[in-house]
């Protein structure tokens, strides 16, 4: 996968390749990668570096041993009383700002509770046919408080959302790709494999294009058309202007592969 520069704080591995793709790995496999405030703020941290890299292109997010998160730590929760919640990023370090730069979640085995929560704080998600997604908070005398109620609703349609958040009844992935939740089904260990595809195929695109269509998406979500294309005006108006497009003109008038430098 050609990955250099590994950077190892609690919980996380955080590493980017040649090729501009930073692959955040949850690692707590003894503690089915759920996480604790370390882990969050590592998180956080790891995400502040994506956005402050100019040589990374997207990030990937997924968990060691063939799980990808239980979501909270609550053995740790109720040993330190320190919840897994980091000032500006939110839950587990990412849930309520995650990175301006696309990222893409590779969900092996369980991803519940938090899990699920991180995964959708992904733009795109890619799942093992074994995986499991779900929200069982409520089982537990607790709510989705981390974008769960918030962002599933966004991505499957509302009644089949409010179904699953009420009763804390698990979405199998199989089931969660036919909904449009999962983008790409894999088999079962071939969830990152697929991720690093996507993301290698994003990170040849004009950075700059990429991360400002991404804020465009995101902001069109819950406005009419019309306000939409007023929020994205001043946005497209950057791209229009940038170096990136105009070498993206020549180097498809010169026939050769664009040379960015996202700006």
């Amino acid at each position: 996968m050609d990955i250099s520069h590994p950077v190892v704080p609690a919980g996380l591995r955080h590493e980017t390749t040649a090729g501009g793709i930073a692959v955040l790995t949850i690692d707590r496999p003894e503690r089915r990668n759920a996480i604790d405030k370390a882990t969050a703020q590592a998180i956080s941290d790891a995400l502040d570096a994506v956005d402050a890299d100019d040589a990374v292109r997207v990030a990937v997010i997924t968990g060691a041993g063939g799980t990808f998160s239980a979501g909270m730590d609550l053995k740790a929760l109720d040993a330190t009383g320190e919840r897994p919640i980091v000032e500006g990023r939110g839950q587990f370090g990412i849930c309520r700002r995650p990175p301006e730069k696309p990222l893409i979640a590779a969900v092996e085995g369980a991803a519940l509770g938090g899990g699920t929560e991180i995964a959708l704080a992904a733009d795109v998600i890619v799942a093992a046919e074994d995986a499991v997604f779900g929200l069982p908070e409520v089982k537990l005398g607790l709510a989705a408080a981390a974008g769960g109620a918030i962002r599933l609703p966004r991505r499957i349609p509302y009644g089949l959302a409010v179904e699953h958040v009420l009763t804390g009844r698990p979405l199998p992935a199989p089931r969660a790709h036919e909904l449009g939740l999962v983008n790409h089904l894999t088999a079962s260990g071939g969830a990152l494999e697929v991720a690093m595809r996507i993301a290698k195929e994003i990170a040849g695109n004009a950075p700059l294009g990429v991360r400002l269509s991404k804020q465009v998406m995101l902001q069109a979500q819950d406005v009419s058309v019309e306000e939409a294309f007023r929020l994205q005006e001043p946005l497209m108006q950057v791209i229009r202007s940038s170096q990136d497009a105009a070498e993206g003109a020549r180097a498809f008038v010169e026939k050769r592969p664009a040379v960015w430098q996202g700006r």
